[in-house]
């Protein structure tokens, strides 16, 4: 802001006065110009915006927070299906390993023991290493975070590879336990260094909440080193701990159950009465008249469909049930409302494609499809897969089945299902051809390994070599449009044209 006279004239007699006045005067200006949304007065009452951590509010809302979603999920049929959704998206058939150190024999060879090893990967022994893939995930949406612990075996339990994976719930990290210890301190039950890097995971040994266990109160959680626990969950703020992320709408999720059940119960009470004949002495009564049924029994519960008398009745009176409309635009937007908060298209959470098209329906999907590229990226591979991999290859290295402890990972997602598989397919082929992507990359986005897709294709074009078969589908002989190939030996001579003849 620039000076006035008045400033220059303070100026040339006492500088650093009018350098303070001209700096008040801006500070004065910014504080009137200021956001809106930091403005108080009557339109912002009530507002509370309170400055605290987000440890401390995931510790006092955290586990009601994580308690009211399971349920929803339990008893709510949009809850359950925002869940499904993502899960499907986020893992579907599973996120498959490859090895890629380079060495075609050790990367072959780790590869098919880990295979074997994901049979029996699980501690509770029913699920493979992608179907925990799924539960892991589940549980890391719906109740915001999940702990997987490693469990070293004995090499005479006949594993593939002496190591095992227990998944648990949240709820088995003793949130009480929090403050100083050492030279670090205890954040709602994780334990970290003077740093602020995980050192431990302070857990019960049972479920709090199991009714059938033997965890008395006031038993006490034991330390688990960082290193045999890989702590899954979406972190927004620099937070320890995670919060469901259907946690957005839970008031909307129950407002919109609420408002359903109160919309059943008042056309079941308008249901109730059919019709009621009343009487001529009605108004000289003074008194409501009383009600019986057809066999002149006393009316005192109703009932869908009934038909009521009042004694001496000659009037026929049926009963009108008021039309109400807008529930459908209601729960329409309601169930918008709660896509958002759960970060799925509305489409996909209800299956309603009434209002899309090819394109609009397309165009709805990339930024989903984005989103889960990066939930898949950034937070799913790095906090599960990358620490079990490297779990694994340090048990299958201790125990002499691969000759180093380090060997890099690819991984590969499950693949998107195309809208149009052919357009989809087509774009692939130009990506190719142009030189923008290789082969590699597009066989991995299908949830494939490219050197076993790679490796099946040169034993079926083997085997069909060895048995002569061409097939209309072997772009080694057959040209796009069907043609044999010239520079093909085995491809018979094309007939000619009798204009060539």
């Amino acid at each position: 802001m620039p000076a006035n006279w008045f400033d220059r004239a303070i100026a040339t007699v006492a500088p650093r006065a009018a350098a303070r006045r001209v700096l008040a005067r801006q500070a004065f200006e910014t504080l009137t110009r200021g956001y809106d949304g930091a403005t108080k007065g009557r339109r912002t009452d009530g507002w509370r915006a309170p400055g605290s951590s987000a440890d401390t509010e995931i510790g006092v809302a955290g586990a009601l927070l994580r308690d009211r979603m399971r349920d929803l999920v339990r008893n709510n049929p949009h809850a359950a299906k925002a869940v499904a959704v993502l899960v499907n998206n986020i893992v579907g058939a599973g996120i498959m390993p490859r090895a890629a150190s380079g060495d075609e024999a050790l990367d072959r060879k780790v590869d098919t023991l880990f295979e074997r090893w994901t049979a029996d990967c699980d501690a509770d022994g029913q699920l493979d290493f992608y179907g925990l893939q799924t539960l892991i995930c589940r549980e890391m949406i719906e109740a915001g975070e999940v702990l997987v612990r490693r469990r070293l075996r004995r090499a005479a339990d006949g594993l593939p590879v002496p190591l095992q994976l227990q998944v648990l719930e949240a709820d088995f990290l003793d949130a009480i336990k929090s403050g100083v210890i050492g030279a670090g301190r205890l954040v709602q039950g994780i334990e970290l260094d003077a740093l602020g890097k995980r050192r431990a995971y302070w857990l019960h040994t049972e479920h709090p909440g199991d009714a059938y266990g033997t965890l008395q109160n006031g038993a006490q959680s034991r330390p688990v080193s960082a290193s045999e626990i890989a702590h899954i969950y979406e972190k927004q703020r620099t937070q320890v701990r995670g919060v469901p992320w259907g946690a957005p709408v839970i008031r909307s999720l129950r407002d919109l159950d609420d408002y359903e059940v109160a919309e059943i119960v008042r056309k079941k009470t308008e249901a109730c009465v059919t019709a009621i004949v009343f009487g001529d002495d009605e108004a000289q009564q003074g008194i409501a008249p009383a009600v019986v049924d057809a066999d002149g029994n006393r009316v005192e519960q109703f009932e869908p469909g009934l038909i009521a008398y009042a004694r001496g009745g000659k009037d026929i009176r049926f009963n009108q049930p008021a039309a109400t409309g807008g529930y459908g635009e209601y729960k329409r937007a309601s169930l918008h409302t709660i896509s958002a908060g759960f970060r799925v298209p509305y489409e996909l959470l209800t299956g309603d494609l009434s209002q899309v098209n090819y394109s609009s329906i397309r165009a709805g999907l990339v930024e989903f499809r984005r989103m889960i590229d990066a939930v898949q990226w950034q937070l799913f591979i790095p906090m599960l897969c990358v620490p079990v991999w490297r779990w694994f290859i340090e048990a299958a290295w201790a125990a002499g089945q691969i000759p180093t402890s380090d060997v890099p990972v690819e991984w590969s997602p499950p693949k998107f299902e195309a809208v149009d598989p052919y357009k989809d397919a087509m774009a692939n082929l130009l990506s190719i051809r142009s030189g923008t992507m290789t082969l590699a990359e597009v066989i991995a986005q299908q949830g494939r390994n490219p050197d076993q897709v790679l490796t099946e294709i040169a034993a079926t074009n083997a085997k069909l070599d060895a048995l002569g078969l061409i097939l209309d589908s072997d772009p080694r002989r057959v040209t796009k449009t069907g043609i044999a190939q010239r520079d093909d030996p085995a491809a018979p001579e094309p007939a000619r044209a009798e204009s060539d003849q």
